[in-house]
């Protein structure tokens, strides 16, 4: 394996083996292709694997000389990515391969996301199964899909032939900081039925642009405004203007991504640019002082048409109201972990059809609190006459009050670097809740190099990090 972009980098083979990862399209929903690249792996390397229906590999490698009655060590992450990229981006990233390079300090993808959340995981996995000289126990790989859309791979996986019960999942973005706790989750989805008819009058079009984004779990409390959100607020200044009818509406594609961007269209009776304009700025001011957006951008656009297949006004004051009327961000902080999320619930998605959707992520180390903000969203759906569905709930991740899994990282992390790990709970999902329900008696912590802004096209991989956690789990999976 001979990396060409990521050529000198180290550790050697992890970048060879990242960099082909980022040639082959893998986002959520995509991932037969990079299935089969790691079946094909297995097969070359003479590995027992397994590769079910969902796509899911689990490959199977004995221990190295002298760790033969040592326990199995299972090492996990996810093989999808999320895919965002920039407006003026020419990649198709159903099908092309990532603009993968590095400037000495990160390694980023150009104009898209990195997929190092998580392809790190499976880079990391595959350099160590590539070398026999690495002291290890014997592994079991588990590399699950569509993580990033609801954990379908890891709820839908069969465990059952596994052996192992200490699992490393490589799924974090802060290196010297340990995971062993997180929040359960669900998506729910909210449908407005709606009608359209001709409605003639002059089109106008509004932007709100040049938000941040990033992750609706890890990042949901960093102040970091939504703007499909947004535009509801800004829709309802410029309806009290004016009479209008909507002809047009998205923000966000991902539900655990915070949407940096959305647009509507509009037919807005006796429209004046200038006053919508005058609106617009003013809410551009108060987001950028309320929340940490220096970069946003409000603004209205005349559009070169009069009239379109638009809602009625009575239809699309309903949609204004249930966008400005459904909960966002963090709904309740922990009582016993200073700065953690307990619960919260991203807008996600917004599209607009035959009918009006809208995607939430909700996230809650409680599950109770998680199934009493489902409810909710239920209730309000039930309100505005819509309908309501969920799917891709999974448990939150306990904290195991003995683990020696844990002991042994941290002991290794402070001979290693000479200062303690931190040790947390956070907000953003993980498998290991799921992967522990499978297995009774799991023990496991979760832990990665250092990234940046993930879920976004500033995505970056720290270097080297990436070679200090590389060392770091060698150490520890010859100390277990």
């Amino acid at each position: 394996m001979i990396s060409q972009k990521l050529a000198g980098l180290q550790p050697e083979k992890v970048f060879a083996y990242f960099e082909k990862l980022c040639s082959i399209p893998h986002g959520s929903g995509n991932t037969k292709l990079i299935s089969d690249y790691l079946v094909a792996f297995a097969r070359e390397h003479g590995l027992k694997y397994i590769q079910d229906t969902l796509n899911n590999v689990i490959i199977f490698a004995p221990a190295t000389a002298g760790y033969e009655d040592h326990a199995p060590v299972i090492l996990q992450g996810h093989m999808d990515m999320v895919c965002e990229k920039d407006d003026d981006c020419p990649l198709d990233m159903a099908v092309d391969g990532l603009d993968v390079t590095h400037d000495g300090k990160y390694v980023f993808a150009k104009g898209t996301t990195l997929g190092g959340d998580d392809g790190i995981a499976l880079a990391y996995a595959l350099a160590i199964l590539d070398d026999d000289s690495i002291a290890r126990p014997a592994l079991e790989i588990v590399i699950t899909v569509d993580e990033e859309t609801g954990m379908e791979g890891a709820t839908g996986v069969d465990l059952s032939m596994l052996k192992g019960r200490t699992l490393i999942n490589i799924d974090s973005e802060d290196e010297g900081i340990f995971t062993v706790s997180c929040a359960g989750g669900a998506r729910g989805t909210i449908r407005l039925p709606l009608e359209r008819r001709a409605v003639y009058g002059p089109c106008v079009k509004l932007v709100v642009d040049g938000l941040q984004g990033g992750h609706s779990g890890v990042e949901i409390h960093q102040n970091r405004a939504n703007a499909s959100k947004i535009m509801g607020h800004l829709l309802a200044r410029v309806q009290e203007l004016m009479p209008l009818c909507i002809t047009g509406l998205s923000g966000g594609s991902k539900d655990n991504a915070i949407p940096r961007s959305c647009q509507a269209t509009l037919v807005a009776m006796g429209s004046h640019i200038e006053r919508i304009n005058d609106v617009c700025q003013q809410l551009q001011n108060e987001v950028r002082q309320s929340f940490q957006e220096p970069q946003a951008v409000i603004y209205g656009e005349d559009v070169d048409a009069l009239g379109g297949n638009a809602l009625s006004t009575q239809d699309s004051a309903k949609v204004i109201k249930l966008l400005c009327q459904v909960p966002n961000g963090v709904q309740a902080w922990s009582p016993y972990i200073q700065g953690l999320v307990q619960t919260s619930l991203n807008l996600g998605v917004m599209t607009l059809a035959d009918d009006l959707k809208l995607t939430f992520s909700v996230r809650s180390s409680v599950n109770r609190e998680k199934r009493e903000l489902l409810a909710r969203l239920q209730a309000i759906a039930q309100e505005f006459g819509g309908e309501y569905s969920e799917m891709g709930d999974y448990p939150a991740w306990e904290y195991r009050k003995d683990s020696p899994l844990r002991d042994t990282m941290v002991t290794v992390y402070k001979d290693m670097f000479g200062q303690e790990p931190q040790v947390v709970a956070i907000h953003a999902g993980l498998e290991c809740g799921i992967l522990s329900d499978k297995l009774p008696g799991l023990d496991c912590v979760s832990i990665g190099p250092q990234m940046h802004d993930i879920h976004t096209s500033r995505e970056r991989l720290d270097i080297a990090s990436t070679e200090r956690t590389w060392r770091f789990l060698l150490e520890v999976l010859k100390a277990l």
